[in-house]
């Protein structure tokens, strides 16, 4: 019997205001709050919420057959206890069915894997601890930001004690080998590792409601043929979506809810064909060979490479410029400074700055909340410089910036000096009112 695991990625970062030059050194708050919110609140209302009340009722009505993974960052658990309690508490509904599997992943969904270790790891025991907070679950499946694999960062995620990892299914990585298997790390073979399949994923994700594509209308009928098609000696399929596909990308008028139910009873009632949680895919299927992954791969674009991310200079800027303050953070126990870090990290701040074309530029203008790459990169470059004179003042790099972050102590307060001497200033100045008198009468 061949496993359906099916996997959700829920991500929220938090947007930027638009900060200007003029503001770095003068304002230190740096979020769009109106955007965060709007954004959040029509996401939950038109996906998160009724996907989560379909997942539940699928999850009660088949009896505990419809099983299903959630990667949940941070930044969208943070954003959802800020603006909309109330899918925090239907994800908690889900976890207790006992259908659901959480990962863990990057706390902000960053890109520290690829830059620092320690930093890396941090990010990952913080999202651990706040899922075990919520849910009561502690991960043992973990999927690293935008699905960015290679045989370091699995032997690293093996060594931090998890036992499996997901990533992409990548062409160019598996040849001639199927993704629907499941296969060990080369530089660790004790972490086995999931490999997205990558087209019936993408059937669903983007093309469902495309009338210009060959296979239009996609139903669960069709999708259930494909999955009893493949290769009888293949084990498990990997589908990993975007949760925003349900409701979001593809919205409810276009039937992806009802595709969604349709297909989840469909494979349930299957005789070839069952959902499988990914825990209990390493507990019943037997991994078949090694998978080589010298360089990095994700799940971005066609290249599957780190180009959505790294591949300009202002990207490559702005992703050392903010790693070289990594130091300096690891003594930091400031809380404000801490939460601006972790969503400084936020890979989306990079895939902002993407200058690519053609279809990967399309899907990349879809999630841009700026008009341009460079305006990306200029509004992130105006944040860090503001941050990084935040940091100076408590952990100077050297000894001019000593002098910098000595002199600034002293502007500081001798602004809150002047700003207090103009209050007692105005206040002496206003007129005193006399008390009336009134005489008493004989």
């Amino acid at each position: 019997m061949k496993s359906i695991a099916l996997f959700f990625q829920v991500h929220q970062p938090f947007r930027y205001r638009r900060y200007r030059f003029f503001d770095i050194g003068n304002d230190h708050y740096y979020y769009d709050d109106y955007a965060n919110e709007t954004i959040l609140r029509k996401v939950a209302e038109t996906s998160y919420l009724p996907a989560n009340e379909l997942l539940l009722k699928l999850a009660g009505e088949l009896e505990g057959k419809f099983k299903v993974a959630f990667s949940v960052t941070g930044t969208a658990l943070d954003q959802f206890q800020l603006y909309a309690p109330e899918v925090i508490e239907s994800f908690q509904q889900l976890a207790k069915t006992g259908c659901v599997e959480f990962l863990s992943e990057t706390y902000s969904h960053s890109l520290s894997a690829l830059k620092d270790k320690t930093i890396f790891e941090q990010e990952v025991k913080q999202h651990e601890q706040k899922i075990f907070e919520l849910f009561g679950q502690k991960p043992k499946v973990f999927r690293n930001t935008e699905m960015i694999y290679s045989d370091e960062i699995g032997d690293c995620v093996a060594k931090m004690g998890y036992k499996a990892m997901l990533t992409e299914g990548a062409r160019h990585v598996l040849g001639w080998k199927s993704p629907n298997f499941l296969y060990v790390n080369a530089a660790n073979p004790r972490l086995k590792v999931f490999m997205r399949n990558y087209k019936l994923s993408d059937d669903i994700s983007f093309r469902f409601s495309n009338s210009n594509w060959s296979e239009y209308p996609l139903t669960a009928e069709k999708f259930i043929g494909w999955l009893t098609q493949l290769n009888r000696k293949e084990e498990v399929v990997n589908l990993f979506l975007n949760y925003e596909s349900l409701g979001g990308r593809q919205p409810k008028e276009s039937g992806i809810f009802n595709f969604f139910e349709h297909l989840a009873r469909g494979i349930v009632k299957h005789p070839e064909l069952k959902f499988a949680t990914p825990a209990e895919v390493l507990a019943e299927v037997q991994p078949v060979s090694v998978i080589s992954v010298p360089h990095p791969i994700s799940w971005a674009d066609e290249e599957r490479d780190l180009t959505a991310w790294l591949g300009n200079e202002m990207q490559k800027e702005a992703f050392e410029k903010l790693y070289e303050m990594s130091p300096r953070m690891g003594r930091c126990t400031d809380e404000e400074l801490r939460k601006d870090w972790n969503y400084l990290q936020v890979s989306d701040h990079f895939y902002y700055m993407s200058t690519k074309l053609f279809s990967s530029g399309e899907v990349h203008s879809y999630f841009n909340p700026f008009e341009s790459p460079y305006e990306a990169f200029l509004n992130y470059m105006n944040v860090l410089s503001d941050f990084q004179i935040r940091l100076n003042s408590m952990f100077p790099k050297n000894e001019q910036e000593q002098e910098i972050a000595a002199l600034h102590k002293i502007i500081n307060e001798k602004d809150e000096k002047i700003t207090k001497l103009e209050k007692q200033l105005t206040r002496l100045q206003k007129p005193r009112t006399r008390k009336k008198t009134t005489k008493k009468k004989k």
